[in-house]
């Protein structure tokens, strides 16, 4: 059976899906976009993902391309054409088709809808989660709606590339006055000397990451002192444990910034108990397969 994709109102070949040549997204990145990871036949935190697509679009002035339900029930029928008991699926809303303009177009176009899935084996390589996971920090050159889950990625494209050359897994962007945004896929976590779990909270300078909600909710539920505030790359430096969070990757230990050992450089308690516990509340989550 081939791969599909979901392309403005058809399932196609994953090989025969096409958009126009002036879609809006492809012209201007005048779009919006979503990765629900899939985990044992489960959309992971689904509502949270819909709630942040409807905030996007609405920043953006969107409309969505079908009603909400329609777009659940599409999701899931992808998923399931596709057999994906492990992996993504990827949701990419644009503008629409229209001549190439800079204001938006008169009369209003249809928005754009294309879905695509991945399949995975998991979700991170065993080593990456008992030995974990390099990052370096680099300066952060992105526009200030960054709370927009915009299309328009080539600061991410650029940094994810530094941090491959350098060997690490992600890049931690800083802003001017040393303060860490976030990572770019990810939100940046870090724990500090006294065992408080710190992250930014959430403005217009970070993704307010769906797996970051509910990292936070599970954080409280036992008892964990946490600060939702900015924190600098010397404060990071001086960690006791540091961790990445993301709808592909959940909680992923970070065991190296910029070279420099966080802690005694080994996954910390409190980054696995998280992981473990987000993968615990996600197997009580409806299957992708189901009924809405």
């Amino acid at each position: 059976m081939p791969r599909l994709a979901y392309v403005n109102g058809r399932y196609l070949p994953h090989a025969d899906a096409r958009v126009h040549v002036e879609d809006r997204g492809y012209q201007f990145a005048d779009g919006v976009y979503e990765v629900v990871a899939i985990a044992e036949g489960r959309l992971a935190d689904f509502e949270g993902h819909m709630v942040r697509l409807g905030r996007s679009l609405k920043e953006l002035r969107i409309d969505w391309p079908v009603a909400r339900p329609v777009l659940e029930m599409i999701i899931r029928e992808l998923v399931r054409r596709n057999g994906v008991s492990t992996g993504l699926v990827y949701l990419q809303i644009t503008r629409g088709v229209a001549p190439r303009d800079f204001k938006f177009p008169n009369p209003k176009v249809r928005p754009g809808l294309v879905l695509t899935t991945r399949k995975l084996t998991r979700f991170a390589a065993p080593a990456q989660v008992e030995s974990g996971v390099g990052v370096i920090t680099i300066p952060d050159i992105r526009w200030l709606r960054r709370d927009i889950k915009s299309v328009s990625l080539l600061p991410q494209v650029l940094g994810k590339q530094q941090a491959v050359e350098a060997g690490c897994y992600e890049a931690w962007m800083v802003e001017d006055d040393g303060m860490i945004t976030e990572g770019c896929s990810s939100n940046a976590w870090i724990v500090n000397a006294d065992g408080t779990l710190i992250t930014r909270h959430a403005d217009t300078h970070i993704l307010n990451g769906v797996t970051r909600l509910s990292l936070l909710r599970l954080a409280e539920s036992f008892g964990a002192t946490t600060e939702v505030r900015p924190f600098t790359v010397a404060e990071a430096y001086q960690a006791r444990e540091a961790f990445l969070s993301s709808a592909s990757t959940f909680a992923l230990p970070i065991t190296r910034i910029d070279g420099k050992p966080v802690g005694d450089g080994k996954p910390g308690a409190l980054t696995l108990r998280l992981r473990a516990a987000y993968l615990e509340a996600l197997a009580g989550q409806p299957v992708a397969g189901g009924a809405p």
